[in-house]
């Protein structure tokens, strides 16, 4: 089918923040290719709804962010091994016979954020909360070679059927449950990676989800991973900073699911630079 023109669009709520518009502005124009990009408000209880408007409405594909990360896993046909292994889902494209193609990019942009020097083959991670990016990152690390992975949770009794869920997706992994009240010294972790809001703006956002002690206990070549990206600098990246840890922000992983996701709808391949220019653009005009 011919696509002369791509009618996209994001569902969640709430989603005023989001920077997609802006990344996939920068990438469809630098493609030559018309589009445009629509933010699609979706409370829990409109979301059967707004799955039909958008399959009546000639769109040909949108996003998907929280709290329908799962659910939308429900009206697909079919899907890729990363929403098999997630059990959730990030973009989709409209297919001609209107049916659903479900694609989980996070676990792609959580990847190809790593440095391509780090080998995390047979090594530990320490993930911070349970929800649906922590799934995505327990993806991403399984194809990394990950062999154990500690999650901090605010309550065990209560994380148990996600950690179950984890064990049997990723059997391959070792899981420990740890209350996060209790965390312990991270000498022997990797990889930190924080899969919760702490840490956003307007979301508590001068706190972090690691005492100073523990980033100092990390071992020298550690990298600390906060895939909260707005701020561009989290009071967790200022940890890492401050104890010359090596970190990677969340605007990466951001930039790079979004160029996935380009590349998914349109075929052709985004500049990755390109996109990551303009979003940083964007946080230098808000802050004046």
């Amino acid at each position: 089918m011919m696509v002369q023109s791509y009618k996209l669009g994001i569902i969640g709520y709430p989603i005023g923040h989001t920077l997609s518009p802006v990344l996939y502005d920068a990438a469809f124009r630098e493609l030559g290719i018309d589009y445009s990009y629509e933010i699609l408000s979706t409370p829990s209880e409109d979301l059967i709804s707004q799955i039909k408007h958008l399959r009546s409405g000639k769109y040909f594909g949108f996003n998907v962010t929280i709290p329908h990360k799962v659910p939308v896993t429900l009206f697909l046909s079919k899907y890729d091994e990363y929403v098999n292994l997630t059990g959730s889902v990030n973009v989709v494209k409209i297919e001609e016979d209107l049916s659903l193609s479900g694609f989980n990019t996070d676990v792609y942009g959580f990847m190809e954020a790593i440095p391509k020097d780090v080998d995390l083959t047979g090594k530990k991670a320490a993930i911070i909360g349970t929800g649906g990016a922590a799934r995505a990152v327990c993806a991403g690390l399984f194809y990394k070679g990950i062999s154990k992975i500690d999650i901090y949770t605010r309550n065990v009794i209560n994380s148990s059927e996600t950690l179950t869920t984890l064990r049997n997706r990723f059997d391959k992994i070792e899981f420990r449950a740890i209350q996060s009240s209790l965390m312990e010294n991270l000498e022997d972790v990797d990889i930190l990676v924080n899969t919760t809001p702490l840490g956003m703006k307007n979301f508590d956002e001068d706190n972090s989800p690691v005492d100073d002690k523990n980033i100092e206990s990390l071992k020298k070549d550690a990298i600390v991973y906060d895939i909260v990206y707005n701020p561009l600098r989290t009071a967790l990246i200022s940890k890492a900073i401050k104890y010359n840890k090596r970190y990677v922000c969340g605007l990466d992983m951001l930039v790079h699911q979004a160029a996935r996701a380009v590349e998914i709808w349109t075929e052709e391949k985004p500049d990755f630079k390109l996109m990551k220019i303009r979003a940083l653009e964007e946080f230098l005009i808000n802050l004046n």
